[in-house]
């Protein structure tokens, strides 16, 4: 593991590229519906019987991290929250994903869920919560 002696975020990579500080949590959650931050804090709550995580604001985004990043909360809307999970293959057999991507060029494919009420949190989302803690541990 390496930390950057800046932020002293920890990354596996030495030197690994990332905002440094450039934005804290709140500059995310400021503004948001009080809702739509009860909701993000559900989702990372919804974590902890899977296992530890941290939160890293980035410059456009809010990683969910284990040993290494595993979800990524890309939008937070007036009533709605939007996750991405990368996984290393699609998993097109859900009822939870609104859409699955390759990123070109990668075998990364992103799966995006959005979260619109605490109950969207639920045993299938859950399932896949736990597939990317593993990944990332």
């Amino acid at each position: 593991m390496w930390t950057c002696p800046h932020c002293k975020q920890k990354f596996i990579k030495t030197n690994q590229p990332h905002s440094c500080g450039d934005k804290v949590l709140d500059d995310f959650l400021h503004g948001k519906s009080e809702h739509t931050v009860e909701l993000f804090w559900h989702f990372i709550d919804s974590f902890k019987p899977i296992g530890k995580v941290t939160i890293h604001p980035t410059k456009s985004m809010i990683a969910i991290a284990a040993a290494k990043r595993m979800a990524y909360i890309t939008r937070l809307g007036k009533n709605f929250v939007d996750v991405t999970f990368p996984f290393t293959q699609p998993y097109p057999d859900n009822l939870c994903f609104q859409k699955i991507a390759q990123v070109p060029g990668q075998q990364q494919f992103n799966h995006h869920l959005r979260l619109q009420e605490k109950d969207d949190v639920n045993v299938e989302v859950r399932k896949f919560m736990k597939l990317a803690y593993t990944h990332a541990c």
